[in-house]
């Protein structure tokens, strides 16, 4: 099996498109579409519907995807090792990290850059809880998450300790408030993140053990959704700090402690424990102390 089939499978099923892979890699639709064909060829299975207007991968071609991701890190791997051999500081970094870890990360990218230049950093967005297996799988080198994986084939590495924050908008009835009691909060509406995480579930806890109602009435995606819909006084949230900060000091939003609730958010810097690290990245962990 020839790499380059799986490098072209890999471009097809990620642009989702057969025009776009053979403009990405400087080929003609044809070639590509052959060497696809090709691959079908060799293992003996159907790996893109056909059928239908749109690109969808097979079974097979799921499969086959896994492994084209494994390829091309393990290539990434080598070139990077090459890249190290002719100069210590260069290569490539790939961190995987999701909306609010990503913050966390900035002050320290800031600080490798100016010690490592000629290292290409690329931060990767992905699920939090999916970041362990996708290290082991060899997707990233390093990953950020704000819990302890339990993993004895993963190092963690705390880097920072922030705190889950509640913030209400200007024109807020507590926005004048200091402090307030949880059960003072059963009568709000809560914007939510509707992405799974630990913390959302210590905030249902703690209204649970003081049986407060909590109204999660509307869910959104992303952090900077619900800090707009707070600002516009839609509703109430709890956000970590270093995300809203910013929109703290300015008075964009207000921040009230809620008397009975101090959650912590360790925020973790993760690698492989038997996988030897390229020097871009034991360089990282230096920065980061």
């Amino acid at each position: 099996m020839e790499l380059y089939s799986l490098q072209v499978f890999l471009t097809v099923a990620t642009e989702k498109s057969f025009s776009r892979a053979a403009s990405k890699l400087l080929r003609t639709q044809p070639a590509i579409s052959l060497a696809v064909q090709r691959l079908e060829l060799e293992l003996g299975e159907k790996l893109i519907d056909r059928s239908g207007k749109d690109l969808i991968l097979t079974d097979a071609g799921r499969n086959v995807l896994e492994y084209a991701r494994r390829f091309q890190s393990l290539q990434q791997e080598l070139d990077n090792s090459i890249a190290e051999l002719r100069d210590n500081s260069a290569g490539r970094l790939t961190i995987g990290a999701n909306e609010s870890t990503t913050l966390y990360l900035l002050r320290h990218i800031e600080r490798y850059r100016e010690l490592y230049p000629k290292v290409k950093v690329q931060v990767r967005r992905s699920l939090s809880s999916k970041m362990p297996d996708e290290l082991l799988d060899g997707n990233m080198e390093l990953g950020v998450i704000s819990y302890d994986p339990v993993n004895e084939r993963i190092k963690s590495k705390v880097i920072y300790t922030d705190s889950l924050a509640f913030i209400v908008s200007r024109q807020h009835r507590l926005a004048n408030r200091k402090t307030v009691s949880i059960t003072e909060l059963g009568t709000e509406i809560f914007i939510a993140h509707n992405v799974v995480s630990p913390y959302r579930d210590l905030v249902l806890q703690h209204f649970q053990t003081h049986k407060v109602p909590l109204r999660m009435e509307v869910e959104m995606p992303t952090i900077e959704s619900i800090r707009k819909l707070v600002q516009g006084n839609l509703g109430v949230a709890f956000l970590p700090r270093m995300c809203v900060e910013q929109e703290i000091e300015q008075k964009v939003v207000c921040e009230v402690r809620v008397k009975e609730m101090h959650v912590e958010r360790k925020i973790r810097l993760i690698y492989p424990t038997k996988r030897a690290l390229s020097h871009a990245a034991k360089a990282f962990l230096e920065v980061v102390g």
